[in-house]
């Protein structure tokens, strides 16, 4: 049986993440909150920690550490403000992943040392209007001109896609047709400032305000064919294993968010009177933190669980889709009760809960909502009975 138990390094980074997420990060949350301000120094500042490159293997410019490692980190981040932490998550596992998964040496060495010191940021661009979850139905096309790839249509929901920061894209896109009519999607990159690549205006968003979300156009945006990324046509697989890798980091949004819940909570409901004695003493208060304790180390462990299968390089697809559903549910079921537990101060903004229920509902929805890892879920059953 697998052993959760962080090492002497992995608690010590945890430790050194946690301060860096309550100096640097607790004090402006709400600000950035309220007003939508892109913190890029503190992405430059995680950036000095390692914590941009940490999963990366250290002859590419990372950390060397594993993905287990990470986890506690993105967690760590999560537990004080969201949005800092799916910046930090998309830069990470959307952004660099693809360049250090399938980037020749040329690619790696243009685009990487910014994407992994905090100097830049990357994009992925999947989504689209009419493709969400269902991702093969993508419309973007790029067509080969000559030594160019000429890229048209439109792309929505891309995280870090507009920053002062923001290096490039990398996006999923129609490249050819097979035999069969069906289209072969590959992934080209795409940088900033490109001519025909239009940065859409920012979101205005329920939660996550203080990270970057546009929707982006392309129209007869050229880039070299040098931009392609991986093979022709190997877009659809690669985009797969990044989301299966994103989920676990998702989750692990989910479990830092259900953790902020709960010591919210469990402090309110010890300094809060009513009817002479704090709310805590009454059991109507008391069950919902022993129901909140228990859903956040259900969802710890299954997040840790996806890690260390990742890590071992054994199969993990099931495991990060359990550990991204259960942890995004309990996320929004924390904030729900934690909101209850504070009563009318729940609802003003003044209150961090308030700020947590609003972060928490998109982590149902981004890198695959929970129908879709209900699907997956069931597909793994249904196709091994063995593993039930």
């Amino acid at each position: 049986m697998p052993d959760f138990d962080l090492t002497p390094d992995q608690e010590a980074f945890r430790a050194v993440v946690r301060d860096f997420a309550e100096a640097e990060i607790r004090p402006r949350a709400e600000q950035m909150d309220a007003t939508g301000e892109f913190p890029v120094d503190i992405v430059r500042g995680m950036g000095e920690l390692g914590l941009l490159g940490l999963p990366f293997p250290e002859e590419v410019g990372g950390g060397g550490a594993d993905y287990l490692t990470y986890i506690v980190a993105l967690e760590e981040i999560a537990r004080v403000d969201q949005s800092t932490a799916i910046t930090l998550e998309a830069g990470v596992s959307l952004g660099a992943a693809p360049i250090v998964y399938w980037g020749t040496e040329a690619q790696r060495e243009r685009w990487l040392p910014p994407l992994l010191t905090g100097d830049g940021l990357a994009a992925f661009g999947l989504t689209e209007p009419d493709a969400g979850s269902d991702a093969g139905a993508t419309r973007t096309t790029a067509v080969r001109d000559g030594d160019e790839w000429v890229v048209n249509g439109s792309k929505a929901f891309i995280t870090n896609s507009g920053t002062e920061i923001t290096v490039l894209v990398t996006i999923a896109a129609v490249t050819s047709r097979g035999d069969d009519g069906r289209a072969r999607i590959s992934n080209i990159v795409v940088p900033s400032g490109t001519p025909g690549f239009v940065v859409e205006p920012k979101y205005a968003k329920m939660g996550w305000r203080a990270s970057d979300t546009h929707g982006l156009t392309f129209e007869d945006c050229r880039v070299p064919v040098e931009n392609l990324l991986g093979e022709e046509g190997d877009g659809f697989r690669n985009f797969l294993r990044i989301l299966d890798e994103g989920r676990i980091a998702i989750a692990a949004l989910g479990v830092g968010l259900a953790q902020a819940c709960l010591e919210e909570s469990v402090r309110y409901a010890n300094t809060r009177t009513a009817f002479g004695r704090p709310i805590g003493a009454n059991q109507g208060i008391s069950f919902k933190l022993a129901d909140m304790a228990v859903s956040v180390e259900a969802a710890r462990m299954l997040t840790r669980k996806a890690a260390w299968l990742r890590d071992l390089g054994r199969p993990f697809k099931q495991a990060a889709a359990m550990a991204k559903l259960y942890a995004s549910e309990a996320a929004v079921a924390a904030t729900r009760e934690a909101t209850q537990v504070f009563g009318g101060a729940g609802f003003i903004d003044e209150t961090p809960v308030s700020r947590y229920y609003r972060d928490a509902k998109v982590l149902e929805i981004g890198e695959g909502t929970s129908e879709i890892q209900r699907l997956i879920i069931a597909g793994g059953l249904l196709a091994d009975p063995g593993s039930a």
